[in-house]
């Protein structure tokens, strides 16, 4: 039996769905709320396998919920079921760990097929949506990632964007003109630029490290 925890702040909405879902043989909803959901008493109370979430709601968003539910029980899955497909939303959801993410004009059907799916371990997004998905992820992939830097790098990019020189950068963080000059290129590397220049204007650009005084505006 696949359990239930339907999250809506449209008590009509709820009751819908409850009433459809528990005609399924292997599936039964267990529980209900709205944004005054309580991610640790609940959770711990009801032990959802699957949330079914709204974003949009009032007292709490629906994004905020997410972030709690897979922080405090990251094996709960989350199917999030709304109204907005705007790519804001979509995305944020994406990154917070939603297993599923389906409008509320999907049919009955696709809906109960979206819970054993996740309820599988697989994914299920909204068909309007998953182009939107791969679109988003490709972009990412491409994308430099500061967060691809070790810590040595992060520090050198930031003198090297305050203007000092390999050497005063060598002098500064006790280590060898060459060692500086290996991190340098790495940075360029892992930020995709291929010059000194080119690399202090998409660092400044991006906010990828403290700006110096003498660029802030």
């Amino acid at each position: 039996m696949i359990n239930i925890f339907v999250i809506d702040d449209h008590i009509v909405l709820r009751d819908g769905l409850k009433n459809i879902l528990n005609m399924e043989e292997h599936i039964n909803v267990i529980g209900e709320a709205s944004s005054d959901f309580n991610t640790t008493k609940d959770l711990t109370e009801y032990e959802p396998h699957i949330v079914l979430l709204d974003i949009n709601m009032p007292e709490k968003n629906g994004l905020e919920i997410l972030k709690e539910i897979k922080e405090f029980s990251p094996d709960t899955k989350v199917l999030i079921l709304t109204m907005f497909s705007q790519e804001d939303y979509f995305y944020s959801a994406i990154e917070l760990g939603a297993d599923g993410y389906l409008l509320k004009d999907a049919p009955t059907p696709q809906v109960i097929e979206a819970i054993y799916t996740i309820h599988k371990g697989d994914s299920y997004i909204h068909p309007i949506m998953t182009k939107k998905l791969v679109d988003w992820y490709q972009k990412k992939k491409n994308e430099p990632d500061v967060n691809e830097l070790t810590n040595r790098e992060k520090e050198v990019l930031q003198l090297v964007v305050e203007g000092l020189s390999n050497k005063e950068i060598a002098q500064q963080l006790y280590i060898s003109d060459t060692t500086v000059k290996i991190h340098v290129s790495n940075i360029l590397k892992k930020l995709k630029v291929k010059s000194r220049s080119q690399l202090i204007i998409h660092a400044v650009r991006n906010k990828l490290v403290k700006m110096p005084p003498e660029l802030e505006v």
